[in-house]
């Protein structure tokens, strides 16, 4: 029997639970954050587990666990690391041909004029985001170029706290009506994909986010052979065992938005078959690197 620690939160934790449990894998919860850990008298023993899922979100509370659990991860720290950088993502799927959103990134504190000339690039509205936020946090759309600047003075009060560490954010272009799309890879293979979309109430209220943590709901869809290998070809770029890759849809286009390597596990319903056959043998393989 292997002891896997998974520091996600407990919805992840629940679904999966039973499924690896038949396959030869306990499964406990390990939270990482909003609790106390006595450094001297650690909660873990470092034989209670014998590898975690994937790396904790909070950098800060997942080095103290990582040094009191001394676990190999399926997802490690610098995949986690790699995928945040929203901006380094791009730039390698740019620099290897996969088609991305016209992007510009943007290191704080620029003069007003270079914010003004990065507008200009775009049709309006543009789409303003942080670099390393996740579940669309601070994400925002302008319009003008009035609002594109307010959006731009807000981040720079913001990063006037040094403690937030990342200074930088991008600005994209808007694809309108785009349909938005969670495939997820897990080593190499598509294992996976579901259509996110917000009620039409939402829409018609304005909301244009497609984050489930928003109120978007997931549903299960078959992709072409040409997405999946898309998908595939992200992960494989970025050497990402297990990662959900967020692909774009309009009428003439399709790229890559963004990728998560720390997706929640959805329904099975909403993987191929074999999904938590695939997730052992990764778990198995995590191990063995250790």
């Amino acid at each position: 029997m292997i002891d896997l620690a998974v520091a996600n939160d407990q919805e992840t934790f629940g679904r999966m639970r039973e499924p690896l449990a038949d396959r030869g894998i306990h499964v406990h919860h390990v939270p990482v954050r909003e609790r106390t850990v006595a450094i001297g008298d650690p909660p873990w023993d470092p034989d209670d587990y014998d590898v975690g899922f994937v790396y904790p979100g909070r950098l800060m509370e997942g080095g103290v666990a990582d040094a009191l659990l001394e676990i190999p991860w399926l997802n490690d720290h610098e995949t986690v690391m790699t995928s945040r950088n929203k901006a380094e993502v791009l730039a390698r799927l740019e620099r290897v041909g996969l088609p991305v959103p016209d992007s510009v990134y943007v290191s704080n504190d620029v003069p007003e004029t270079e914010l003004i000339e990065v507008f200009e690039r775009f049709e309006p509205p543009v789409v303003v985001k942080p670099n390393s936020t996740t579940r669309g946090v601070g994400v925002a759309k302008a319009h003008d170029l009035d609002s594109f600047l307010g959006i731009c003075d807000y981040l720079s009060l913001v990063h006037d706290y040094r403690a937030t560490g990342d200074r930088s954010f991008l600005v994209q272009e808007y694809l309108p009506d785009a349909t938005d799309y969670r495939v997820m890879v897990l080593e190499g293979e598509y294992v996976g994909a579901v259509e996110r979309r917000l009620p039409d109430e939402a829409v018609s209220e304005g909301q244009w986010k497609h984050n489930v943590h928003r109120g978007a709901t997931a549903t299960g869809v078959e992709l072409p052979e040409s997405w999946r290998e898309l998908a595939e070809s992200v992960a494989a770029e970025l050497e990402i065992p297990f990662l959900g890759v967020d692909l774009l849809e309009t009428d003439d286009r399709l790229v890559v938005n963004e990728t998560n390597a720390r997706p929640t596990i959805d329904e099975e319903t909403k993987y191929g078959a074999g999904f938590y056959d695939r997730l052992a043998a990764a778990i198995r393989n995590a191990t063995a690197r250790d």
